[in-house]
């Protein structure tokens, strides 16, 4: 408020109050806090993931050395039987995988309204806790079941959402789970179709070679040369490449096997406990959080009982403390009336010391007194008593020891009278 203090042409703030003006906080804008991003709507949905190349890598390579250069050196039957299992493997393997990655794993309220075209606010877990609450997605904006979860990198909610793969780029869920389960058996098979295959020849090539230069091209060639890519397109190479690509293949072979042996072995863990990779990760995190929640109460009570023993020793210490003396020494005493009272009876024993061998000597003097002899004990009684008594012994020892004076000059006079 202002208003005018008697001064011509000047206007004064007498409360000193300044204005405020309601603006835009920093980061207030929905944009600013919430980043948008389109939904994908499978795994080939740009841009792909960098383990999704190797993974197609992998596989055509695996293709390529089967089909093209160790399976053709098998002899018959087992060059027929190898190309039939490992070409129904590959081709399963092929056909589930592009099934899994084709499927749209979103739940079908998701997938009806059709809104992959415009962008959705992205779930961030460090400003939101739970994106889905009373199976509503606030995201999304539908309702869901039970068993949907939000895929924070897919950015949508999926059916029976078990996990995200970054082999196929894209969620497992309920609608592309099986597909992805017989993918994985179908690759374990295929590799260790290979595998097999590999050491066969491996082997072979040491013991006997030419159990695998059967093929009517190898009649023209020398015993080191050695053909791949039979029987279409043949091309020479040499034992040392031969052998050099089956062992990089078995080492990748050999990898694959892991993780692939691995990762069914968990799946089937899964199914014996009847539960998804989700909720397995979410109780192994509920189980830490117990872990650490008691470690931090047991170390809570653990310094609680220190705290306690310290303030015990603390005030264990104050009372031994109150109950010494104040004085500097122990052997000191604390104020002067102690030290009185016990110079006083000390004096007295002293005195009664004096008096016991006064009244010996006495006793050998026949009840006889010399007044110089009773000045000395008064000078010594002095001594040995504190100035106040001193001197009140004096007082009363000086007219002792004139009184036989006064009655030698009294004496005296009366007999010269």
């Amino acid at each position: 408020m202002t208003v005018y203090c008697g001064f011509p042409m000047e206007k004064m703030n007498c409360f000193s109050r300044r204005f405020r003006r309601t603006a835009p906080t920093s980061g207030s804008s929905r944009s600013e806090l919430v980043p948008f991003r389109t939904p994908r709507i499978n795994g080939w949905s740009w841009p792909p993931q960098p383990l999704q190349v190797v993974g197609w890598v992998v596989y055509i390579y695996f293709a390529v050395v089967s089909f093209g250069i160790f399976i053709p050196l098998l002899p018959r039957p087992w060059n027929a039987m190898s190309y039939a299992i490992s070409g129904i493997s590959f081709l399963l393997h092929f056909f589930t995988n592009i099934a899994t990655v084709t499927i749209d794993p979103a739940d079908a309220t998701v997938r009806a309204k059709k809104n992959y075209s415009s962008p959705l606010p992205l779930f961030d877990k460090a400003k939101q806790a739970h994106v889905i609450q009373d199976l509503h997605c606030y995201l999304c904006d539908v309702n869901v079941g039970p068993r949907v979860k939000h895929c924070g990198i897919c950015n949508k909610c999926v059916e029976g959402f078990d996990h995200h793969c970054k082999w196929l780029n894209t969620c497992v869920g309920q609608r592309n789970y099986w597909f992805f389960f017989v993918a994985l058996i179908s690759a374990i098979l295929a590799v260790f179709m290979l595998t097999v295959v590999i050491l066969f020849i491996f082997v072979q090539h040491y013991l006997d070679p030419h159990i695998l230069r059967t093929a009517p091209q190898f009649a023209m060639l020398g015993n080191t040369t050695w053909l791949v890519f039979l029987p279409l397109a043949p091309i020479e190479t040499s034992s040392a490449g031969l052998l050099t690509l089956a062992f990089i293949t078995v080492l990748v072979c050999v990898v694959c096997m892991l993780l692939f042996c691995h990762l069914l072995g968990f799946h089937l863990y899964l199914f014996y406990k009847g539960i998804s990779t989700y909720d397995h990760v979410k109780n192994k995190r509920e189980k830490e959080n117990r872990r650490r929640n008691t470690e931090s109460k047991s170390a809570s009570t653990c310094s609680s009982k220190s705290y306690t023993r310290s303030q015990e020793n603390q005030d264990a210490s104050n009372n031994c403390e109150q109950t010494l003396p104040q004085s500097p020494s122990f052997f000191r005493f604390a104020n002067t009336n102690q030290l009185s009272s016990r110079l006083s009876n000390s004096i007295c024993k002293e005195l009664e010391n004096f008096k016991k061998s006064a009244e010996k000597e006495n006793s050998f003097n026949y009840g006889t007194e010399n007044p110089t002899q009773n000045e000395t004990r008064s000078i010594s009684m002095s001594v040995i008593m504190s100035p106040k008594e001193a001197q009140g012994t004096s007082e009363k020892f000086t007219p002792e020891a004139q009184k036989p004076l006064a009655c030698s000059v009294v004496a005296r006079d009366s007999t010269s009278q």
